[in-house]
């Protein structure tokens, strides 16, 4: 579906102002980075952009921030007052990083609403004329009312890819959810109707959020935000889920852009380090040094994403895992992982046994450097997208252990649609804490390390399938490929002819 935009009379002498983006994501730090990767690919475009989000994470952000007025760009980072006390959580919680507990995190995400007001009067409050369109994230519903009231254009920004938002699509559709939360049997598997290929799920693996009400509620906000946004913008192109872009595009009837991935355009992992945790940061060159003395291709990278957390007991099979395995490998942990001191005992025996072949990252690591280093050759990940896709785009095949929602979905992409993964075998389930009562096992760790790294016919078709779709990543955001080009007619579909004003797309 092709957008409308305002086109100067022929001869005229209009001027085209610049368009203005809004950009709201969710206070999560997988929310976070791609829409900050967004937001510095607009305002290398000449777009003004101001990124809204809550105090705590605007200071993290000063990095950014500084960044963007060193070179000039027109990008700023806006705070709204909010106050996590206020919704009964502890003072500081104003990312997600910051929860402790699995019965905080719906609390949090219900918390987020009061920043509509905030938001408004910030809209309000700017010189005319209003802005061009609201960029916000699928956790945020509370803001559709808002660009209602104040006639602002509004995208939603939907983090997974697009073959989750496509099966979330038809399992609403068809009444799925519904049929798959009465299922007494948790094993049973349910096939989602509409899709061009077969998708099967579970209780536990359906799309959505959590089957229960809270989240219900939360996911049918979502979804009507989605239906009634004047567009999605996806962090993914077209080689690589073409046919299910084309679906969720015909399904909702609006114009999908596909803009990805966001970050292959020399994101800053420096400056990206004031997101997350920084009291342990490994900085760049120590790591490199590291795996500057590996074999080409040996290494395989572990990281479980920004918000899981493992206790002990599993973070021990992860660990044994590698060690068994046999294989170079670079771990990273998160400090509240490694708070106390039998895991901290435990891990530097771990480090002492595995010297020279196993590095350890206590806290933040420059995940895209890492993967681009020529000494890793796999990735066992948590099939967040945001990994997932940087793997891919870096031509690393991955390792899947998917811990919940979309993450189930991303794995059977990776690994029956694509063919750059393998699978270890997880089937259920869980959020921030890693709370199963059974842990994956160390043999699976071992075996899938050892299936991801090894030679064989499958492990190096994996390999090849892996560059080619990380070649194709690059040539999309090139000039003239798919997902640079849906930039440019993107903000061409917002940009203002001073006297007029903007259409819709």
């Amino acid at each position: 579906m092709a957008p409308t935009k305002n086109t100067p009379i022929a001869g005229s002498t209009a001027k085209q102002a610049p368009p203005h983006f809004v950009l709201v994501p969710h206070a999560g730090h997988g929310h976070l980075i791609p829409m900050l990767d967004l937001a510095h690919l607009l305002a290398l475009r000449g777009v003004r952009v101001s990124f809204v989000t809550t105090p705590l994470t605007a200071d993290r952000l000063g990095g950014i921030a500084d960044q963007a007025a060193r070179a000039k760009l027109p990008l700023e980072i806006v705070a709204l007052p909010f106050s996590a006390a206020d919704a009964g959580l502890p003072p500081d919680c104003e990312n997600t990083d910051k929860l402790t507990e699995n019965e905080q995190f719906l609390p949090f995400v219900n918390a987020m609403r009061v920043l509509a007001a905030p938001f408004e009067a910030y809209l309000r409050a700017l010189a005319p004329p209003r802005p061009s369109c609201i960029v916000s994230d699928g956790s945020n519903p509370w803001t559709v009312e808002v660009a209602r009231r104040l006639g602002i254009p509004r995208l939603f920004f939907h983090g997974p890819s697009c073959f989750y938002s496509l099966c979330d699509l038809k399992a609403l559709e068809h009444g799925l959810h519904e049929k798959v939360g009465a299922a007494d049997d948790e094993e049973e598997t349910h096939v989602i109707p509409g899709m061009p290929i077969r998708v099967e799920v579970t209780k536990g693996t359906c799309p959505g959020y959590l089957l229960e009400p809270g989240w219900l509620v939360l996911h049918d906000e979502a979804m009507e935000a989605m239906r009634t946004a004047d567009g999605v913008v996806i962090n993914t192109f077209m080689d690589l889920e073409g046919q299910f872009v084309a679906g969720y595009q015909k399904a909702l009837g609006k114009p999908v852009w596909t803009l990805g991935p966001l970050f292959l355009h020399n994101r800053d992992d420096e400056a990206l380090a004031s997101c997350g945790s920084t009291t342990a940061a490994v900085r760049h060159d120590a790591i490199a040094a590291w795996l500057d003395g590996q074999t080409p291709g040996s290494v395989v990278y572990v990281n479980f994403g920004s918000l899981a957390r493992k206790l002990p007991r599993q973070l021990f099979e992860v660990g044994h895992g590698l060690e068994d395995s046999g294989k170079p490998f670079l771990w990273v942990v998160k400090e509240s992982e490694v708070a106390t001191p039998e895991v901290q005992e435990w891990l530097s025996a771990l480090e002492a046994r595995t010297a020279g072949r196993g590095l350890v990252v206590r806290g933040w690591a420059p995940q895209l450097a890492i993967l681009s280093h020529r000494a890793v050759g796999g990735f066992l990940t948590h099939c967040g997208w945001n990994s997932l896709l940087e793997a891919i785009a870096n031509g690393v095949p991955v390792a899947t252990w998917p811990h919940f929602c979309g993450q189930f979905l991303d794995e059977q992409l990776a690994v029956d649609v694509l063919g750059v993964g393998v699978s270890i075998g997880a089937t259920k389930p869980v959020l921030i804490l890693d709370d199963e009562s059974e842990p994956v096992p160390r043999h699976d760790v071992a075996r899938v390390v050892s299936a991801l790294m090894d030679g064989g016919e499958e492990a190096e078709e994996r390999r090849r399938k892996a560059k080619e779709y990380g070649e194709k990543a690059r040539r999309a955001m090139e000039k003239g490929g798919s997902s640079y080009e849906n930039m440019t007619r993107l903000i061409e579909s917002f940009t203002r002819v001073e006297g007029t004003k903007t259409n819709k797309p």
